[in-house]
């Protein structure tokens, strides 16, 4: 068999897989079958992903699709997620008698978020991306009589077609400035010596087609209602599809890294997306809903990470995001039992507990920062020795101290680790760096600290008592959402809202 012929056929199982199974999803066997389909898939996957890793030349039979250390990577990880929560839908939709018209969408789903991931040519990762928008609706829409269910498919309905509308205005800017749709022969031009007005516009198109697909402030509210559908949907949807936006961008950033208009409005709206979902959250007691607004925490960050020039970091989030997102909203079934062991485990922080835990991560943030190791930008750095901080204090630091260090720096040792590992695999890319930037996120993420600790440690009494309702409740930014977007386009809601 000729290296070609081989090629040709790994393409072919880890991209069609889906397909196959949607084909014979008539038979009795189906689900069976889509699993046995899906773990072949994972494994054409894999080998893409070990060949690009070694650089072995992978590039794929036709210039349509392309295998680059990020496109590889987001690949093995839809292959993963798709089959852990295909997994699980199996035992979820056993009895269902509309398990059928769950795998035909959910398959159709998966092999649209794979054409997209690997699309060389601008028209094919347009269809595939308005493929995933479209298909995903129906996996909203599996219980049309829920109230809540609707109106988020709604909602992100609209906000779907308009990104859609920018994206092909983007793409059309890029197709006459380059002569070419093919993505890789567009991005070979960069960097520019000067980034033309057309230029400019189309980062910024794409840049809010990002914000639009990752659910950011103020375009968050479907993303927090999506939660009425099927536990699957919810997994996919939050590990995998959301993503997407930070995909697109890691595809385009040498585009991205070159206008500082579309740097500004990622900058803006995702830390304070961040900030806002994260400060909510800890308000939260649904846990699905908490998980939503964690997604849009988590998502605000990652794009923040892409707009200070930090597309290895961005990636490692993606990833790491997508399968905890994965993991936790699987196990959400058992998030009462688990809430209940913590609360009986949980241990009393004292005030010299944050008082050590604060000596410990700044003097560590001061020593690594003067030994070198670390460079601009140092804004990633404060958060995370913020996170370090809450969980130090949060660990029983007097008692045992080493037990509650070690886990902390071993983590943090875990990111370094994977950040460098993953840097191998994106292109370099000349990002120049802005102090304006760096101190003003800098100061947002010590602010939202502040907050953290005022809120839900201290506690104090001079806090007006409304201020936690107001967070529990979004400030209420998407009940404004909601009612422009009926205005704009009604539409008819169940009467009654199924209980379940």
């Amino acid at each position: 068999m000729s290296p070609l012929t081989l090629t040709s056929l790994i393409v072919s199982f880890c991209l069609l897989s889906p397909f196959i199974s949607l084909l014979l999803s008539g038979s009795q066997q189906r689900w069976e079958i889509a699993n046995i389909s899906a773990l072949i898939g994972l494994f054409s996957a894999l080998t893409i992903w070990f060949s690009t890793l070694l650089n072995l030349g992978f590039a794929g039979p036709s210039t349509l699709v392309h295998f680059t250390g990020v496109t590889s990577t987001v690949l093995l990880l839809v292959h993963f997620v798709g089959y852990i929560v295909l997994k699980y839908a199996h035992r979820n939709f056993d009895r269902d008698p509309n398990n059928k018209r769950f795998l035909t969408w959910y398959l159709m789903t998966l092999f649209s978020v794979m054409v997209t991931v690997v699309s060389n040519h601008l028209l094919l990762l347009w269809l595939g991306w308005v493929s995933v928008s479209i298909c995903l609706h129906q996996l909203l829409m599996f219980y049309p009589q829920r109230y809540r269910a609707v109106l988020a498919a709604h909602k992100k309905f609209i906000f779907a077609r308009t990104a859609e509308t920018f994206l092909a205005m983007a793409f059309l800017i890029l197709y006459f400035e380059h002569g070419s749709a093919n993505i890789d022969r567009i991005l070979i031009n960069y960097p520019l010596e000067n980034l033309g007005l057309n230029l400019h516009i189309a980062a910024i198109l794409i840049s809010i087609v990002v914000l639009i697909k990752c659910a950011q402030l103020p375009l968050h509210g479907w993303l927090i209602q999506v939660v009425e559908s099927p536990t699957p949907v919810s997994a996919l949807l939050h590990a995998g599809i959301v993503n997407m936006g930070g995909l697109l961008l890691l595809v385009f950033s040498p585009l991205f890294s070159q206008s500082l208009p579309a740097q500004i409005l990622v900058l803006i709206f995702a830390s304070s997306s961040a900030v806002f979902a994260a400060l909510v959250m800890m308000s939260i007691t649904s846990i699905k809903v908490r998980l939503a607004w964690s997604t849009i925490a988590q998502m605000g960050l990652m794009l923040l990470e892409c707009a200070l020039g930090l597309y290895a970091i961005a990636l490692l989030h993606l990833v790491a995001h997508s399968v905890y997102k994965a993991h936790a909203f699987l196990s959400s079934g058992e998030a009462v039992s688990n809430h209940s062991i913590r609360e009986n485990n949980k241990v009393t922080t004292s005030t010299l507990d944050w008082q050590l835990a604060t000596i410990i991560t700044v003097v560590t943030f001061i020593a690594v920062t003067y030994s070198g190791l670390i460079s601009a930008p140092f804004s990633p750095w404060i958060i995370l020795s913020g996170t370090s901080l809450i969980l130090l204090a949060n660990r029983n630091l007097l008692a045992t101290p080493f037990k509650a260090i070690l886990p902390v720096f071993g983590l943090i040792l875990v990111y370094v680790t994977l950040k460098m590992a993953l840097t191998s695999l994106l292109p370099s890319i000349t990002h120049q760096y802005y102090w304006q930037f760096d101190v003003a996120v800098s100061v947002l993420f010590l602010g939202l600290l502040l907050g953290y600790i005022l809120l839900f440690v201290t506690k104090p009494i001079h806090l007006p008592l409304s201020i936690v309702p107001l967070l529990n409740a979004g400030f209420y930014l998407d009940e404004w959402s909601t009612r422009i977007t009926l205005r704009i386009w009604p539409i008819r809601l169940p009467k009654k809202q199924v209980k379940h």
